[in-house]
């Protein structure tokens, strides 16, 4: 079986993600297959709509396949990585801008690069399984793949929250987070997939779709605006030591387990793109972090102690985000002139 299905199926274009023992994590050759299915499809006239699921019982799509990066980065070449997030964001940005709408079916773990095919598109289905998460600061990186547009764009401080904690969302606080858009069974999904295409009809999308249950993170939200209001990732440590709440204890041990330079520099992120306007300006200062991630941050040594050996004790560079200097958070996110992200496919 390959990594990805991708075909014609009535009026809809479908890609499906096959590589379940992986959780479907991507691959940068199957980055380079959604593109091209995406520039196919635009113009298609028998094509209505996209239809994005995966097969297998856990995940929809778990993040990256970070593995050779790794490899690569230890070896000091680091144009891999670069070229992988450069075509990676391309086709996010191409998703995200698709002029036809996209269904996705977000099964299981939706993380990271996961987020970046499922949540971008017009109407995105989560179900009773459904777990999303931006887990990027556990391993050195910032919230990518367009997502810390998503958490600029979520209610209050919780993108804030999400980002800088990796915590996970259930399918409620999902839609409440702007990540979603609907809760339909998955006992469902088989015949509106039918269904779609058959008709090309996205409103029976509308038709079916049920009210989410509830999820805690819009139950916290007041707690989570005051403990997350900060200006910078070091008002709100103090913020979150300073409460005697239980909710404010649980998000400090999360915090604490991340990155302090990814933590700092994804706050200062997510209040930049506030006002952003496109997906562009999230994915090109994203691109300006993953670009020094191996040579200049964590990403090299949260890869080791999460995938390679497994040790869950990362040696970060820095102590604590107390540590970390607003010169070293602006340096990361420096524009990065003739190397910066510009959408173009690589001619190399």
């Amino acid at each position: 079986m390959s990594d990805i299905s991708i075909r014609k199926a009535g009026h809809a274009g479908r890609i499906t993600l096959t590589r379940p023992d992986a959780l479907n994590a991507l691959t940068h050759e199957m980055c380079l297959a959604i593109e091209g299915a995406l520039d196919a499809w635009r113009t298609d006239p028998e094509i209505a709509l996209i239809v994005i699921d995966a097969v297998g019982e856990r995940a929809f799509c778990a993040g990256g396949d970070i593995a050779k990066m790794y490899i690569n980065g230890k070896h000091g070449d680091y144009d891999y990585g670069r070229r992988f997030w450069r075509d990676e964001y391309r086709m996010n940005a191409k998703l995200f801008e698709f002029p036809k709408p996209v269904a996705t079916f977000l099964h299981g773990f939706v993380m990271g690069g996961g987020v970046g095919i499922g949540c971008h598109g017009s109407h995105r289905i989560v179900c009773e399984s459904s777990r999303i998460a931006m887990p990027e600061c556990g391993i050195g990186l910032v919230p990518d793949v367009g997502g810390s547009l998503l958490l600029a764009r979520a209610p209050g401080r919780l993108g804030t929250y999400l980002g800088v904690t990796a915590a996970r969302m259930g399918p409620g606080d999902a839609i409440h987070g702007g990540f979603a858009d609907y809760f339909i069974p998955e006992e469902g999904w088989r015949d509106l997939i039918a269904d779609l295409e058959r008709t090309g009809d996205w409103e029976r999308i509308d038709a079916i779709a049920q009210t989410a249950p509830e999820g805690p993170l819009s139950r916290a939200g007041t707690e989570i605006d005051a403990l997350f209001a900060g200006e910078t990732a070091r008002d709100i440590i103090n913020a979150l030591m300073a409460s005697e709440s239980t909710f404010a204890g649980e998000a400090l041990k999360m915090v604490l387990k991340n990155a302090p330079l990814s933590i700092a520099a994804t706050v200062q992120m997510i209040h930049r793109l506030r006002s952003a306007t496109s997906i562009r300006q999230a994915l090109e200062m994203e691109y300006r972090f993953t670009h020094r991630a191996m040579e200049h941050a964590d990403f090299l040594e949260g890869i080791r102690a999460a995938i390679i050996d497994k040790d869950r004790r990362p040696q970060w560079r820095h102590a604590g985000v107390a540590d970390v200097t607003n010169a070293e958070v602006s340096r990361i996110l420096m524009p990065l002139g003739a190397e910066g992200l510009t959408f173009e496919k690589d001619t190399a």
